[in-house]
């Protein structure tokens, strides 16, 4: 036998190897050679991919038809605030400029230095829900007056709310940035309703049980605002006519003194005159039955779904059964704001 020529087979190796894609590697004895995927055509490509295309476009109509997620709920009910921030006991700023109030046996300071706000003790947490107006609590109402502590506390409750702690409502003033007023660091006679001049009340009048006696002298006393119609008298935390306007009751949580009349209560704000009308200072010479003309009242409320806050200090308050005690207002030929404004110094 003649031997094979390897040289003449060079051109069909390559010829082979050109002509076929390699295979897979023998399988070695007594192994199972694996199976192949079938070869995919373009019409099977086609297809497969039509059908993934179909896929998506059902999944984004299902996305699109289900419902959207439910919203989150408010953490307070409709018409009051939302307040989660840090309260100071007890604080020292640098007051500029000072007025001695002899009428009103007080000193007001008409502007302090910005930015001087220290804190002299631990700082205290407050989250809770406040009503963004004097009650009624609605834009443009007449805020609620002749009103005691207890009928102030009766007619929260009788809403599920109940009178905000002295706390709070200082907290809500100062607003985030802990401002002595509720708009910055300077009195603003044009911000708020202040600075009125006085008008003398004729008590048997006032305290009159006949409408025909009463209301004509209310009226006449009557130099407050509708809620909200001076729209720069609102605090950082958008709550509206917390210094003038109307004195406000609140339940007190800081400690009492034996001269207090005032007990568990306290008178925050200030009227339309010209008196203390900062966030800070508190009335505390009247009972909690005294009523008057320009005492008014708005209403707090604890974050649904958070612990109640619980005062550790202050005389505690009585229970009051929730009853609706606080009519709105409804004055004919009120006398409004004066004219003319009480100047600094008197």
């Amino acid at each position: 036998m003649k031997p094979l020529r390897l040289l003449s087979l060079t051109p069909l190796l390559g010829l082979a190897c050109s002509a076929a894609a390699p295979g897979p590697a023998p399988a070695p004895p007594g192994s199972s050679i694996p199976e192949l995927p079938p070869p995919s055509s373009p019409a099977a490509a086609s297809s497969a991919g039509a059908a993934s295309s179909a896929e998506a476009a059902s999944s984004a109509a299902a996305s699109s038809s289900a419902p959207p997620p439910p919203a989150a709920k408010p953490p307070c009910p409709e018409g009051m605030a939302h307040v989660d921030g840090t309260y100071c006991p007890t604080v020292e700023r640098v007051c500029l400029q000072k007025e001695e109030n002899k009428a009103n046996h007080i000193t007001l300071c008409h502007e302090f230095k910005r930015g001087s706000t220290r804190c002299t003790s631990p700082e205290e947490r407050r989250e809770f829900c406040i009503d963004r107006y004097e009650y009624p609590n609605r834009e443009g109402g007449h805020p609620a007056w002749m009103v005691s502590w207890h009928d102030a506390e009766a007619t929260c409750r009788h809403q599920g709310k109940r009178l905000c702690y002295e706390s709070e409502w200082v907290t809500a003033c100062e607003g985030p940035e802990h401002t002595p007023f509720p708009y910055g660091w300077a009195r603003d006679q044009t911000a708020c309703n202040i600075d009125n001049t006085w008008i003398n009340p004729h008590l048997d009048q006032m305290y009159s049980s006949d409408p025909a006696r009463r209301d004509p002298e209310l009226a006449r006393l009557d130099q407050s605002v509708a809620s909200g119609a001076m729209p720069r008298c609102v605090s950082g935390y958008g709550v509206h006519d917390l210094t003038g306007n109307m004195d406000e009751w609140v339940t007190r949580d800081s400690r009492a003194s034996a001269k207090d009349k005032s007990k568990w209560a306290g008178l925050k704000g200030g009227a339309w005159g010209h008196v203390r009308n900062a966030c800070r200072p508190m009335t505390t010479s009247h009972a909690p039955e005294f009523t008057y003309y320009f005492v008014s009242f708005r209403c707090c409320a604890d974050v649904e779904g958070k612990p109640p806050y619980a005062p550790t200090v202050g005389p505690k308050a009585p229970r009051v059964t929730p009853s609706d005690r606080a009519p709105e207002p409804q004055p004919k030929d009120r006398v409004g704001p004066s004219k003319h404004k009480v100047k600094r110094g008197g």
